[in-house]
Parts: C-alpha cells; structure tokens; sequence
C-alpha cells in the first residue's frame, strides 16, 4: 500500500497538479466500455489518458478488473508515466486475475533488460508486488540479473523484491540461490545496497528464527559500519538494527564499534538516534566500568536523549517511555538532567505522568528538594489524575530517599489540610506505605489522619486507613469506635475494605481482648456466614479457627513482624527490562511488553538479552545455548521447537510398522516435558491427604486473647491458604493440625451454630458454597466431529485424491480417510507416517487397506493415532505433515487437527483444585475470546461441551449471567483452565483461558467455538 501510494505522488509530477482532480470526479455511466475504446486507440495522448481514468476509478474503490486484458496491453510502451500507471493497475488486480497476469511476464522480462536503470527497477519492484504463485518461478530469471545489475538503484531494489519473493514462495528462493546473493551484496560498494540487503535478510530472518542468514563476523561489521556513514537515515536504521544483533567477541571490538557508532547520536532523525542508543546500551554491557571511555560514553548519551524531549508531544512519549527503560538500566547517564523532566503547563497528560515516573527513578539525596518542591507545586494542578499520581510520587520519594522521608510526611500533611478529598484520600494511601517501610517512626500524625475519616469515600482510601488504625490500636484510644463505624456498613464495602476490615479487627483483638469480644465475634459472623466471597470467607475462617485453637499461634502469625516494603516495587524485572534494552525504538520499548506478547504469529518472538560483562561471551539471541550441554538430562520444554521439517519428512521410513496391536499406553510423565503445573503438586495445595485426627478447642492458655465461650465452634479448614498482609497459613505453622474430622472428609466441617437454615453446609463438595451448582449439568450430547475436508487434490499426487478429517472414539484418536483413485492404473501398497508435531501424534498401526484401488474407486480408511511420537513445536501448534506411499510414488501433505482431539476423558479438576490452580497461574497467561453468533443457553452449551471431554465443574449465576467454570486436559498432561460467561438474550459469549502453556489456548478457542456452532 505505501508503495503504490509513493507511486501515485511520484505519477503526480508528470501531470498538472491543476488537471488531475478531473479524473476522480466522473460519475459517467457505460463508463467501462468508454474506457476500453479508449485503452485500444491508436493515439498515445488518449490511451495515457484512458490508463488515467482507470487508475482513477480503481483508487475510488470502483471494479475495473474487467478492463485487465486492455491495460496490460498498454505496457508495451517507452513512455515511463504511462508504464508506472500499468504496473500500479496490475499489482492492485494481479492476485484476482491470475491467468491474466501471466500476460505481463513477456514484458517484466523484456523490461528488466532495458538501458533505463529505472524501468528496470519499475519491472523488479513491481514484480516483486505481484504475490501470485502461479508467476513467481518466471521471474526468477529476471530477478538473478537485477541482483547482479550494474546500476545500484536496480540492485538495491532487486535486494527488497528476494524479501517479498520470499515471503511468497520461500522454496523457490531458496533453491533459486538468491539468499547467498543477498548475503554478497552485503559487500556492495554502495551503501543504500547494502542496507537494503541488511533489510531484507533481517526481514526473512524474522521468519525463519534459526536460519542464521546473518551470519555476523568483524569483517561483515566492519563492512557494515563502513556503509553506515553515506545510507539514508532509513539505511541507517536497518544496519544499526542489525548491529545490534552481534555479540563483540571482547571489549576492544565492543569499544570499536561504539566509537563507529556514536556519530549518529546527532542525527536530526530520532529513529536513527534511539537505535544508535540500543547499539550503545548493548555494547556498553562489554566495556569495564573503569575503563575511561566508558564515563565518556555516558556523557555523550545523555545529550541525544535529552533533545528528543523538544520534539512534538507524541514523539517526546516515545522518547520518554524509551528514556524509562534506560533510567532503569543506567540511572547514571540522566543523573544530572533532572530539570528537563519537570513538568511544563500545556504538555499533554500522557507526557506528564511518564515525566513524573522518571523524575522518581532519577530521585536521589542531591537533587530531593528540588523534586519535592516541583511535586508540591503539581498537587495543586486541575488534572486531578496527574495530581493523584504527583501526591503518589512524593510517598514514592519518601521510600526511596530514606533522608526525605520526613520532609516527604510533612509536605502530604500539608497537602492534608487543604482538604481537597482526593488529594487527602491519596496522602493517606502513601501514608500507610510510609508507614511500612518506616515502622515506629512518624505515628504521631496518626491523629490528623483520623479527623479525615469521614471524608473518605474510596475503597483504596478506606482500606489504607482501616490498615493503619489496625496496626496502631494499642496508640489510638477509640480505634474499636473508629472501626466499629466501617462496620456499620460492612456488606456495602468492596471486597479489598471488607478484608483489611476484618484483620483490622483481629488485630485490635489480640491487642485488647477484655475490650473487643462482642466485635470480633460480629466481624467473624459477617465474613463467614453473611458473606458469599470465597476470599473473605476463608480469611475468616482460618481466623476463627486460629483463634479458637491457639490464640498464641494466632498472636504469632497475625501480630508478626512485617518485611520492610522495597524501595522501588514498581521497577521491570530485570530479565525483561534486559530484553526491552534490546528492543530500544520498537513497539515493544513504548508498550514495555516483549514482542512475544503482542506480536502474532511467529515473527518477533525470538527473545533478547544483553551480553554478559565484560569478557563473558554471552550469546545474545539464544541465552539457553550456552548451558544446553549442562542441561541435557532435564525434562524439554512444554513443546521442543520447530526445526528442519522438510528434511524429517523426506527422512520417514515409510515400512510398515512391525507391530499391529493397540497403540502402547501413554507414560505417565508428561509427554511435552515433565512440568508440573501446580508448582509443589496437589499435594502441595490440598495438604496431605492423610485426615488427621481433630482437635479440641484450647480454653487454657493463659495472658493470651481467646474468643467467649458462648462462641460457636468455627468450621474445620484444612487446605493450605493465603493469610492476611501475604503470609502463608499453614497448618505446620500454626502450632496444631487444622485438618477436619475424619466423619467429616476434607474441607469445612460443621458449619456453625448460628448459621441460618438458607445457608448450604459445605459437606460434600468442600467448595460447593463457592458456586450455585443448581441447574445441575446434564448428560453429555456427544463428541463433535469436523467434516471431511481435501488433505491431497489428485492434482498433487498422480491422481491419488485423499479427503479426511479426525474423531475421538471411545478414548482413540481416529484418523478417517477417503482415499480416491482418480488415475487410470491401480493403485496399492498403501503406507503412512507422520512427521514430528507438537503433541506427539502417530499412527498406531498400519494403514489398514488391504485391496487394491482400481480406477475411479474410493476406499474408506480409519487409523488409530498415539501420542507417544517425537515432539517438536509446529506452527501453527496444530499442524500435522504426512508423508502417504503407494505403488506410484510418495506424496506429501499436511492438516490441521482439533485440539478437542487431544481432550482426554479424565479432564475434569476438582473444584478445590480447581480454584487454587487458577489463583496459582499468572495473569499473564490468561487469554479472552469472544464466541459470537451461538444461541444457546448455559446448560445446553455445557453438555455440548461435555460431548468434546470439556467439563464443568461449576456454575454461578452473577446479574442475569451465568458462568460456566470448566477444565480440560490434553493428553501430554497439560491442563487448561476456562470461565465461559453466557449472558441470558445476548448471542456473543465470553470464554477466559488459562494454561500453563499458553500457546495452546488459540487452538482450544477455535474447539470451544466449533463444538459450540455445530
């Protein structure tokens, strides 16, 4: 598209500028029949004209595709404008007129010989624009010439057209050898040929990670840095982005190269400069910091980056979420630019937060007052957001700065006596993290903070100041009444106030006990038997329990003493802040994600690192090559990678196997890698299995707090549980079993004595009070199986036409074929293998057809298929190449198969599992889809479902939506998690997805919506 726009303003200076609008403001009728006279005349003047015209339409969205045999015919001429406006009509229409475009091929390959260099580079660009298959193989020939031209123009766009050719038809380019002539114009004289060569085998690279085109040496380097110096800023880009690919050998190459390369720290062009920077960033990793070039380099960063930030707003963002990752990597660069990140009055909002994060990164004890005076001055701005995160950025000071903090406390109390309530609501929160990372220090403003009580009305607020008055009850003399008042309305408050409510008050229990009876027994009440939030109530549970067993276990764990809060929480991890270094001037830099993350496909997914210090000898592209010999015993990765797959399948033995019996049994370790995906096991979620005996209610323990002795019996609770402020609650821990009564099972025991009649006792499922299981799931509807699709046209394979599709039967993967004999000889000797795939898949036994296949027969076939082949990643992950043999010959094809396939019989987790697992895989990995267009209702969706060995394990009706909460399992032991939302009159459902590996929840989307629609 940019081409054939560049084209079109470069056809505008043939014309007048004056005259050319008339062309798109026809609205004539029969106008095609016109045009086509018109293309046929004698005259040139009127034939240009007509060739206008069409371009005209076709840039207005008209079809003028029946005019191709016409314009094509116009190609034959000397004239540049009117060839430019042909090859721009065909490029649009090639692809939809294949047979057509073939008429063109007689001219491409006269025009590449001709004495202008820039028709020929017209005929080469154009032909690489063509993506049809059927034309690519006539083009080779004149494409090897371009390559080898003498003028650099045609070679430097010869050099694109391989990338575009390739994209197309790799095979082809590579048989045809156009990669090692790529690779050789590497050392072309002209540096735009160079850098278009750099382009265009770092594009084909992308595609093919382990291809190794560039294959980077010093003398490659030294090539390339010589071209640097006379490209196009474009040219530029692309040979800084190559070098940022190599790894110096040792610290001199590596200074060597920077001293290259800092020269386009002055570019005019900010893409030019932020790649020079990642080059530096990289190579600097090599250079001993004692090394006095080293404090030279940093200086000369620091100057580029800060005239970035006199560019237009969206451009100063970029620079700015770029200049974030270089403040975490080397704070020392920016350390003495502090001024160019103050705020100005007319920057965008989005300039000012990322300027403010940076001015807390670069916080240090020399330029602390200056920082503090400027954020004083912006909590008293309009923009409400910018003055929360400028009142969020002096508590982030306080933690930081440790000599700042009383500074810090005394400009947010000042900040609290304007009474401006977001700005209090915000001072309290970074308050409290003040208070965390400061124990014991500033409590005396405890009592300004509490005459704000009433003003708060944000949950974050709430929940900070309930913490506080929690944590200093023993200072606060009416803390029960404070707290008391929260809990006047405690089903109203959000779930994060209702949680440090209720420690709140455990706390200032086991502080004051004599004082607090009636209220600990309110709060416990509230969280377990009023409440419906799992969280609160298993929260409350295990207080209840601690503090009816022992009070001075529950002293030890809910008074324990707290980690100091890190100085900074919100830096990037450092092994993705290393990679996103390598990404400086990408999309990835300004998301702060990894290309892997918002990248589709396989490109971009090749992870980065930065070298190791100096003399280390790091890889950067793989950092797992380097400890693959130490590593050889352990398990593979969840799926191996994809390697030269051609090559495996013209490898496969294709004898039938010696064996006819079942396909072997799967091994119980995992097939794809031992990986465990719940970390510690079930075990370590469930506790042990083994029910311990249970234990009575401690009423002797003495100087300690216990609960009245009217009070109910709490539930038994046995499963390991995230206690409050983080600590993990383990009944190892806790000075005694928490298990339940043997009569009982797992899970809760008897529910308490005040629990009203509607409230269900969790007996039997242990979580069924987590989920309204009414509505019950019906019986499953059967599996759903795709219909025959063509796998091999008899086009491909001497008449042999093969149609198929797969089924999963009685707990067998089937394979079911129709194989058609469209030649006129008998076909037999059937035979088949598959190639290494993602999940193992292979046949099981011969291919069972044991008659021969006359002429213009068909013969149905059923393969059962194990699991228990090689592994190796295919893309996509469900990709499956067969090799087929017959008496004529071997044949090659490949399918795809449903990942339901692979959904075994045991897939369904129990629900206790179930939500720990969920709670247990990050976010990270959790995928959203939309199933548009289904008309079902919950429990008809759920037993189609069941049919595919997709099972739910329970169901929740939240505001007229139902949440269908499943499990699967694949059968190399990968679980995968869903929550399917089904909104009662609204056809589109929402299915959430999660997984260990979740590369597979694309292929599993795709199953839910087919089993769904069909």
């Amino acid at each position: 598209m940019q081409e054939w726009a560049n084209q079109l303003c470069e056809n505008r200076q043939f014309g007048s500028k004056m005259t050319d609008s008339k062309y798109f403001t026809t609205t004539k009728k029969g106008e095609i029949f016109e045009l086509k006279a018109e293309l046929n005349s004698d005259k040139k003047e009127k034939k240009k004209e007509a060739v206008k015209k069409v371009i005209a339409s076709m840039t207005v969205g008209k079809d003028v595709s029946a005019l191709f045999p016409d314009v094509v015919n116009c190609m034959q001429t000397d004239n540049l404008e009117l060839k430019k406006l042909v090859y721009l009509y065909l490029m649009n229409y090639a692809k939809s007129q294949p047979d057509m475009a073939i008429m063109a091929v007689n001219t491409f390959v006269k025009d590449c010989e001709d004495p202008n260099p820039l028709i020929r580079a017209l005929a080469v660009r154009t032909m690489g624009c063509i993506r049809v298959d059927k034309i690519t193989e006539y083009l080779c020939e004149p494409l090897r010439k371009c390559l080898k031209d003498e003028d650099p123009y045609v070679r430097k766009t010869a050099a694109v057209c391989v990338a575009k050719l390739h994209d197309i038809n790799a095979q082809l380019v590579e048989d045809q050898g156009f990669l090692d002539t790529l690779k050789d114009l590497i050392s072309d004289s002209n540096p735009m040929v160079v850098a278009n060569a750099v382009a265009a085998l770092s594009e084909i690279a992308e595609s093919h990670p382990n291809s190794n085109l560039l294959d980077l040496n010093p003398q490659t380097i030294n090539k390339l840095l010589t071209a640097l110096n006379e490209c196009t800023e474009w040219g530029q880009i692309f040979i800084l982005d190559c070098l940022a690919n190599y790894t110096p050998r040792d610290d001199r190459e590596s200074q060597s190269i920077c001293e290259r390369v800092t020269p386009r720290l002055s570019h005019a062009n900010s893409a030019v400069v932020l790649s020079a920077v990642k080059v530096l960033m990289k190579f600097m990793e090599m250079l001993p910091k004692d090394l006095d070039y080293y404090g030279t380099l940093l200086k000369k960063l620091a100057p580029p980056l800060v005239t970035l930030l006199s560019a237009e707003p969206e451009l100063q963002y970029v620079a700015l979420r770029n200049i974030n990752l270089i403040v975490q990597r080397r704070p020392e660069i920016l350390k003495h630019e502090m001024k160019v990140f103050f705020v100005k009055y007319n920057d965008p909002i989005y300039v000012k937060l990322e300027k403010l994060d940076i001015m807390i990164r670069l916080a240090s004890q020399a330029n602390i007052a200056q920082v503090l005076a400027e954020l004083k001055e912006y909590a008293t701005e309009v923009d409400v957001d910018f003055v929360r995160k400028a009142v969020r950025a002096i508590g982030r000071c306080a933690i930081k700065v440790e000599q700042s903090a009383e500074r810090c406390v005394s400009t947010l109390l000042d900040l609290i006596q304007t009474k401006v309530n977001y700005v209090v609501q915000e001072a309290i929160v970074v308050i409290k993290d003040i208070f965390r990372k400061y124990p014991n220090k500033y409590e005396s403003v405890i009592a300004t903070l509490c005459e704000n009580l009433d003003s708060l009305d944000e949950p974050e607020a709430r929940a900070a100041m309930i913490w506080i008055v929690g944590e200093y009850a023993e200072r606060i003399d009416n803390a029960d009444e404070l707290l008391e008042s929260f809990l006047e309305g405690f089903h109203d408050e959000s779930t994060q106030v209702q949680l440090q409510l209720l420690t709140a008050i455990v706390k200032l229990f086991l502080k004051k006990p004599t004082e607090t009876q009636e209220l600990v027994q309110q709060v416990l009440s509230l969280a377990t038997q009023d409440s419906d939030n799992p969280d609160l109530r298993d929260r409350g549970y295990i207080y209840w329990r601690l503090l009816s067993t022992d009070p001075v276990a529950a002293k030890e764990v809910v008074l324990a003493e707290k980690p100091l809060i890190s100085e900074e929480t919100d830096l990037i991890e450092p092994t993705l802040l290393e990679e996103l270094i390598c990404h400086i001037g990408t999309l990835a830099s300004v998301y702060h994600k990894p290309p892997s993350a918002f990248v589709e496909g396989s490109r971009g997914v090749q992870h980065k690192r930065l070298p190791g210090s100096a003399g280390s000898g790091e890889s950067v592209e793989s950092p797992d090559t380097g400890s693959a010999a130490a590593v050889s015993d352990a398990p593979p990765a969840v799926i191996p990678s994809q390697g030269d797959l051609l090559g495996d399948l013209l490898n496969l033995d294709l004898t039938p196997p010696t064996t006819t019996g079942p396909p072997p049994p799967a091994s119980t370790g995992l097939q794809m890698g031992a990986v465990d995906l719940l970390g510690g096991g079930l075990d370590s979620l469930m506790g042990d299995e083994s029910e311990p005996p249970p234990i009575p209610l401690r009423t002797d323990a003495p100087q300690s707090p216990q609960l009245p002795p009217q009070s109910p019996s709490p539930p038994d609770y046995s499963p390991t549980e995230v206690g409050p402020e983080g600590t993990l609650l383990d009944h190892k821990k806790l000075g005694g079993d928490l298990g339940g009564s043997p009569a009982m099972g797992t899970g809760f025991g008897a529910p308490p004595a005040s629990m009203p009649a509607s409230f269900p006792a969790p007996v039997s499922g242990g979580l069924d009070d987590l989920f309204d299981l009414g509505g019950g799931v019906g019986m499953p509807m059967g599996s759903f199986t795709p219909p025959k699709t063509v796998w091999l046209p008899a086009m491909k394979a001497k008449g042999l036409e093969i149609t198929g599709t797969f089924a999963r039967r009685a707990g067998v993967i089937q394979m079911e074929m129709t194989l058609t004999n469209k030649a006129m000889s008998v076909m037999s000797d059937f035979a088949i293998q598959f190639n290494r795939n993602s999940f193992g898949l292979a046949p099981a036994g011969p291919l069972q057809i044991l008659t021969p296949v006359g002429p213009n027969q068909s013969i149905e076939a059923s393969l059962p298929l194990s699991t228990v082949g090689p592994v190796m990643k295919m893309e996509p992950l469900n990709n499956l190449q067969v090799a087929v043999k017959n008496n004529i010959d071997v044949f090659y094809f490949s399918c795809q198969y449903p990942i339901s396939m692979l959904f075994v019989e045991d897939g369904k987790m129990e629900r206790q599992v179930f939500l720990a697992t969920w709670k247990d895989i990050p976010n990270d990995n959790e995928s959203q889809f939309q199933i548009k267009e289904c008309h079902l209702s919950s429990d008809a969706a759920s037993n189609k479902l069941q049919g595919s060995n997709i099972f739910t394990i329970a169901k929740r009706t939240v505001d007229g939506q139902d949440m269908l909460y499943q499990s699967m399992k694949l059968t190399n032991g990968i679980w995968v998690l869903a929550e399917l939302r089904v909104q009662a009159g609204n056809p589109n459902y929402t299915v959430s997805l999660k997984c260990r590996a979740p590369e597979v929840s694309q292929c599993v989307f795709q199953s839910y919506e087919a089993a769904l629609k069909n």
